[in-house]
């Protein structure tokens, strides 16, 4: 077997080069951020913020988001239950006062902390410590109340969100504030809720009742798919469900374009602190094919959510639609 010669390394006299000055780069320092100074607003943080990657993804949501808005168009959060296990529901509540979402779609879990926070002011239970025993999702007052209100709707032909909102109210709880289903119900704003059967406590109670379950939360898939069908010029946000509602928006997207609604161009939003296969497939990439958007912002939802909407709020404050 014969050796192999001796290899030459390559010779870098005759490298052609170019100068850096007339380069195409993909950053510049006017897209910079800036230092913080002391008593400065939130308009002042923002305008700091760089201009580049997901700071300017942020900017660019928050414009098309209030420019939606200031044109007519609508805009809808579809939110999972730890959004409200993170304290967002008064952000949330804000943004519907304000006008800046037209409706909000949760998941069957929403509704269980949702009601927990209006009638006790807490939720979330710490599950490792009374799985063992039988006793997770246990709470008495919870499963009587929401499964009362989930066979209320049936009889009344109502959704599951607006029933479970009508009826907080009414029991006047002392956290109602704090409830996005009472006051979404109290502002008449659509709140529809998306149930998978045997993922929610309330489902293994005796006062459960399958058929009000599955009829009531069946409408509220009719009526998200209304909203949807109305989402030209306007954006979906996905905040931190992962898989089931990111299923119910494409296939309300695929029935509203069905029955003859374009529902383009759109902007979709997905929020989560990890970025799943669903979402981005389901949310950002598919239904944005045609015409429109779609981001993808990382990050945890008790600090992403509520810069989003300082910034979308101070732009609709200020009666503008863009950051310059």
């Amino acid at each position: 077997m014969s050796t192999p010669p001796k290899l030459t390394p390559l010779a870098l006299t005759e490298v052609r080069t170019y100068s850096l000055h007339g380069r195409r780069s993909k950053v510049n320092w006017q897209d910079f951020g800036s230092p913080w100074q002391s008593g400065g607003s939130v308009h002042d943080f923002i305008a700091g913020l760089p201009k580049i990657l997901a700071a300017a993804d942020l900017r660019r949501i928050a414009a098309t988001w209030a420019a939606a808005r200031r044109q007519g168009h609508l805009v809808i959060l579809g939110f999972g239950a730890h959004a409200l296990k993170v304290g967002l529901s008064p952000i949330i509540i804000g943004l519907l006062r304000q006008g800046l979402l037209g409706g909000v779609a949760l998941n069957g879990a929403g509704i269980i902390h949702d009601a927990e926070i209006a009638m006790v002011g807490q939720t979330s239970e710490e599950v490792e410590a009374v799985l063992g025993a039988g006793q997770f999702g246990m709470a008495e007052e919870t499963a009587s109340f929401l499964n009362a209100a989930i066979a209320w709707a049936a009889r009344e032909n109502l959704g599951l969100g607006e029933a479970v909102g009508r009826r907080l109210l009414t029991a006047d709880f002392p956290h109602n504030h704090l409830s996005v289903l009472a006051q979404a119900a109290a502002l008449g704003l659509p709140a529809t809720v998306h149930v998978a059967i045997g993922t929610d406590i309330i489902h293994m109670h005796p006062s459960v009742d399958p058929a009000a379950l599955g009829e009531a939360t069946h409408l509220d898939f009719r009526l998200f798919a209304a909203l949807v069908s109305r989402l030209a010029g306007g954006m979906y946000i996905n905040l931190g469900s992962a898989v089931l509602l990111p299923e119910v928006f494409l296939k309300a997207l695929s029935l509203a374009r069905n029955l003859g609604h374009t529902v383009e161009p759109i902007t979709t939003v997905n929020m989560d602190f990890i970025q799943h296969y669903r979402p981005l497939t389901n949310v950002v990439r598919r239904p944005t094919l045609g015409s429109g958007q779609g981001f993808a912002l990382t990050g945890h939802h008790e600090i992403m959510f509520p810069l989003l909407a300082a910034m979308v709020t101070e732009l609709w404050q200020r009666g503008e639609t863009s950051w310059v």
